[in-house]
């Protein structure tokens, strides 16, 4: 099968939850709405395969909660055989999860696959499991990032993944929905007004509130490639029946979930204003492996000034950049769970310790 890249957003001291008031709502034109679009931001810590170093195990023990690395999702037994260990003479991997059914959870299929978890059942189960133990945690964000297997390695003998067509992301939205309850999730019918696209019902209507959403999950693809999110829109282009919010742009149908990688300069207030209109947005706070071996924190400033309510890193806690030369860690200020968003939270809004 395809790869997903699963990036889970980290949960507890990872969540980094931000009151924001301006999502779900457009200013100009409406009234605010305290959703939980406007009141949270989060930061994804889960880049945990190959050089981000984070600890393996189960996620109770962590820090911070995480789904697991970069994941694809594979065809059965296609990727138990990574090309750069028979080159290097080694066997077969011996984790039956990679012979058995399900997507596959791994970064790279032939030269970077260890993971936690390797199929996205299991790194999902793993989740519930902590937020079943948790019930009120904040939402949960959790980016799947669809890819697919390296040319280069394909030619040099490596395997090759089938396209995402409509069959695979029909697979995708069920084998997710057969580790949560419908209850468990905020998906775009979650957020859907009748008689109204779904950026049309974000915008004038913002998300759950906090309260709604809490031990909740929201699904996100990242991916911004328009030929590979066709078959997941085609025949729903509010994306009505789909678990995944699409990486959208302004003024379309399905626009609800936006991505701006890069927060400095003039895109601090292109994602400012996103984030005041009522979308959910996702920066990062630093790109490998700048910040690590500089320790420059420009970025994280630019990212966390944003307002944007996911902020992706890859280094959460102390210590994870110590390897490249530098004590660089992307955290909120204070280093707690959550604060209220610089944009867009109320003044009303303030944090509360657990």
């Amino acid at each position: 099968m395809h790869g997903v890249e699963l990036k889970s957003v980290a949960v507890g001291e990872g969540a980094q939850e931000r009151a924001q008031r301006g999502q779900g709502t457009d200013f100009t034109e409406h009234g605010r709405h305290s959703t939980v679009a406007q009141n949270v931001q989060v930061v994804d810590a889960v880049r945990t395969c190959g050089y981000a170093a984070h600890d393996a195990g189960d996620l109770g023990a962590h820090r911070r909660a995480r789904a697991g690395a970069p994941a694809r999702t594979r065809r059965d037994g296609l990727y138990a055989n990574p090309l750069i260990r028979q080159k290097a003479g080694l066997p077969p991997l011996d984790d039956p999860d990679l012979a058995g059914p399900g997507l596959k959870v791994m970064h790279w299929a032939d030269h970077d696959y260890n993971t936690t978890c390797s199929t996205l059942v299991k790194c999902l189960g793993q989740v519930k499991t902590w937020s079943d133990a948790n019930p009120n945690h904040v939402p949960i964000p959790i980016l799947l990032e669809l890819k697919a297997t390296d040319p280069k390695m394909e030619q040099l003998g490596g395997p090759k993944s089938p396209p995402w067509d409509a069959k695979q992301f029909d697979r995708l939205d069920t084998e997710i929905r057969s580790v949560f309850d419908a209850d468990d999730l905020i998906t775009p019918d979650t957020i859907r007004h009748r008689g109204l696209t779904l950026k049309e019902s974000v915008l004038r209507h913002g998300w759950p509130s906090l309260a709604q959403a809490r031990g909740k999950f929201v699904f996100l693809m990242d991916n911004k490639d328009a030929k590979l999110q066709a078959p997941y829109l085609s025949g729903r282009p509010n994306l009505e029946g789909r678990v995944l919010f699409t990486d959208s742009a302004p003024g379309r149908a399905d626009a609800a979930f936006l991505e701006e990688n890069d927060p400095t300069g003039a895109n601090t207030a292109k994602i400012q204003d996103w984030v005041r209109k009522g979308y959910l947005v996702r920066t990062r706070s630093d790109v490998p492996f700048g910040a690590a071996r500089t320790g420059d924190t420009k970025q994280l400033e630019a990212a966390l000034a944003s307002g944007a309510q996911i902020v992706s890193t890859d280094f959460p806690v102390p210590g994870l950049a110590a390897r490249y030369g530098s004590d660089y860690v992307a955290q909120l200020p204070g280093g707690g769970p959550a604060r209220c968003n610089p944009v867009g939270a109320p003044r009303s809004c303030h944090t509360v310790e657990d």
